[in-house]
């Protein structure tokens, strides 16, 4: 290798520049960063969401939403909250992703709707409703996708049974003819 293909370590860390231009946009706003298999995660709470979420999109070119899923926590050792609602996130532009997570607790399972900021959010925050039973407000068709409206549980929940509560015995069979 010749001294002009030496190559020279970057003098910044791009990924230290990114998260201190975010909490310099969002004074007083609680930020807690994490970094796994390269991957930047910022985590956020509940009543600051949309504010954050909007400026994500809106001053650092996070336009795509990828996905909207959730995970619960419980029994997980050192969990100290239930639930998990977690964006991904991407710059199509930079190619920048952020995952951003948010903690929540029974019985407070409401989180505003990000619909207004990605209209890719219709069918994922109803899924997430659908399978672990977080709201989200301000969603302009809020109603059940995977499950009918009848349907009083949640299952991916960890506290629901695996063979369920006997709920499929309620609901009429819809023949594939019918669909």
């Amino acid at each position: 290798m010749s001294p002009s293909e030496e190559k020279v370590p970057p003098t910044s860390d791009p990924k230290a520049e990114f998260q201190s231009a975010i909490a310099k946009a969002l004074p007083g706003k609680s930020l807690t960063w994490s970094l796994f298999q390269g991957q930047q995660r910022l985590t956020i709470v509940a009543k600051q969401s949309l504010d954050v979420l909007r400026t994500l999109r809106d001053k650092f070119g996070m336009d795509m939403l990828i996905d909207v899923t959730a995970v619960d926590h419980l029994e997980f050792p050192g969990a100290k909250d239930r639930f998990e609602v977690v964006y991904c996130l991407l710059g199509t532009e930079t190619g920048n992703r952020l995952i951003v997570s948010i903690f929540l607790n029974e019985p407070d399972l409401k989180l505003d709707s990000v619909y207004s900021l990605w209209t890719a959010a219709d069918w994922l925050e109803r899924e997430v409703y659908d399978m672990f039973g977080i709201v989200f407000e301000g969603h302009p068709n809020f109603k059940r996708l995977l499950l009918p409206e009848e349907f009083a549980s949640f299952p991916l929940r960890k506290d629901y049974p695996v063979q369920g509560r006997g709920e499929r015995h309620n609901f009429p069979v819809v023949t594939r003819s019918q669909s």
